[in-house]
């Protein structure tokens, strides 16, 4: 019966790999094991970029934004990617299991044309995607790295029972080999296991620390609102944001052709397009309308339309009615309803090039709201001295930690990818505030949570808010105990398994072939 059930998975791995139902003897053993390979290295491939891809996840929406300004149509064009990888993915896998089992029970390895016209599609769109996020969002690349501190540990054991189920393959062909290929095989087997069973060593994430360690939950600052559940940048999304108990409204501040400051993020060609009802896309920049002629757009039907987060649906038929009918916001109304709810204020201002007359326009503005000045977080670079003369109750925020030094600055706003999590658990003990954008996944809010930030700016308040600890917390004295349980038992079960395949083999030379059994099978089915 079980020799039956080998026949069977030989039959359609053999079937599903090389599109060959019977038996081929007309391949070396190098082509084999070359064949083995490219599979492999093709599923290792896959498997990295789609971590890749869930790492860029937390950026998602900058991805969107980009193929917007260059295609100008709307789609979730991360979501397609992710897809495509996934398929991808599994399909490599799926491969690599048949040429697994092919070897496994001694079989040739002929890999069709088909699957290599696949791999090729495979490299080609992965070195494109790459390529694309290497020109247009190199500050992606360090997020992978600080999806890895946050996933090492568990990497680390997935890694360990990986090698444990492929051990026997390995032994297999090392009692089947000759002395200088036994010696290769053993070689690169040992440094590969060593590699694996000793990497903890090197692996440092924040997160393992003691539970009553852990520093307190980051507060909430609303990027663009609560762009998830009403269009960004308008009065009912930053109103949502106080419903997540944010203790700041984050913003982008442009100034029209008359010289009021309004909210948008956009700027440069076609800056309404994304989030407007604009049937014209020959406006520039914001100077070439009035705020009288901006209040004449709508500002939320596209977040109806398009759901760029695919949130809508959560959205009562209330709130859709209220979204459907938002104009675009001036600075003045978000102070004034700041200061109603005694909420701060961060904002930049978006054209750089008329940065200093922006400047003088928006703190008159700032004044005339009446807003405590110490609810304002002023983030703007190029006027700050003037700023600070003025107006020295306003909170400086600076951008970077060159700049914070050089001002003896206490607060800190950039990108969290752009920040080790060290330095942010010794800027907190110097009581420096750190904030760090945008945050909208768990797992990086987690990480992030455990580094000691103050506060993050995110998208996905009305999920963060409902985070009573981090996805996980360990005490390194109990991962590396895991550690060194996990490996030891590795290490005794592959001793087992070399004594078994050894064993089988030397049994199996002994005892009656079983390719009559084999050829009857094959040729009884269709």
């Amino acid at each position: 019966m079980l020799c039956q059930v080998c026949l069977c998975c030989l039959f359609f791995s053999r079937g599903f790999y090389s599109c060959r139902w019977t038996e081929s003897n007309n391949q070396n053993r190098k082509c084999r094991w070359l064949s083995l390979l490219v599979v492999s290295l093709m599923s290792l491939l896959s498997l990295c970029w789609l971590y890749i891809c869930f790492a860029i996840s937390n950026d998602q929406q900058n991805v969107n934004e980009v193929l917007f300004s260059t295609l100008k149509i709307w789609a979730n064009y991360f979501l397609v990617v992710v897809i495509i990888s996934a398929v991808l993915a599994s399909y490599c896998i799926l491969l690599l299991l048949f040429a697994l089992i092919q070897v496994a029970l001694e079989e040739q390895l002929h890999l069709h044309w088909l699957h290599k016209i696949i791999f090729c599609f495979c490299v080609i769109f992965i070195t494109a995607l790459a390529s694309g996020i290497s020109t247009k969002g190199p500050e992606e690349w360090p997020t992978v790295l600080t999806l890895l501190q946050a996933t090492a540990p568990f990497l680390q054991f997935g890694a360990v029972g990986a090698l444990t189920l492929l051990s026997p393959f390995v032994f297999h062909r090392f009692h089947l080999a000759k002395t200088r290929s036994k010696m290769v095989i053993a070689g690169m087997f040992l440094v590969v296991s060593a590699a694996i069973f000793l990497c903890p060593l090197l692996i440092h994430s924040p997160c393992l620390i003691e539970v009553q360690k852990l520093p307190e939950k980051p507060k909430l600052i609303g990027h663009r609102g609560a762009p998830m559940l009403a269009p960004e940048n308008t009065m009912m999304s930053f109103n949502r944001s106080l419903e997540c108990g944010v203790i700041a409204f984050e913003t982008d501040v442009q100034l029209s052709k008359n010289r009021t400051a309004f909210l948008m993020h956009d700027h440069g060609p076609d800056f309404l397009l994304r989030t407007t009802n604009v049937k014209s896309s020959s406006f520039n920049n914001s100077a070439d309308l009035t705020f009288e002629q901006l209040q004449t757009l709508n500002a939320g039907e596209q977040f109806l339309k398009n759901d760029p987060y695919g949130t809508v649906s959560l959205l009562s038929e209330e709130e859709k009615e209220t979204a459907r009918n938002q104009p675009i916001p001036s600075l003045l109304d978000l102070l004034k309803f700041a200061k109603q709810h005694n909420t701060s204020v961060i904002f930049d201002l978006k054209n750089k090039e008329t940065e200093k007359n922006d400047t003088n326009d928006t703190v008159k503005i700032i004044l005339e709201s009446g807003i405590p000045q110490n609810l304002i977080l002023w983030l703007p670079s190029k006027e700050r001295e003037y700023v600070k003369y003025r107006f020295p109750d306003f909170i400086q925020v600076y951008e970077n930690e060159t700049d914070l030094e050089k001002n003896n600055g206490s607060h800190l706003n950039v990108k969290y990818s752009e920040i080790k999590m060290k330095n942010i658990s010794d800027l907190r003990k110097r009581n420096i505030t750190v904030n760090l954008y945008v945050v909208n996944e768990r797992w990086l809010f987690s990480m992030l949570w455990c580094a000691g930030a103050s506060s993050v700016t995110t998208n996905a308040c009305h999920l963060l808010k409902e985070m009573e600890r981090p996805d996980w917390v360990m005490p390194r004295s109990t991962y590396l105990i895991t550690w060194i349980l996990v490996d030891i038992s590795s290490v005794l079960v592959m001793m087992a398994l070399f004594h078994w395949t050894k064993h089988s083999l030397r049994h199996n030379a002994d005892g009656p072939s079983n390719d009559n059994e084999q050829e009857v099978f094959l040729t009884s089915l269709p």
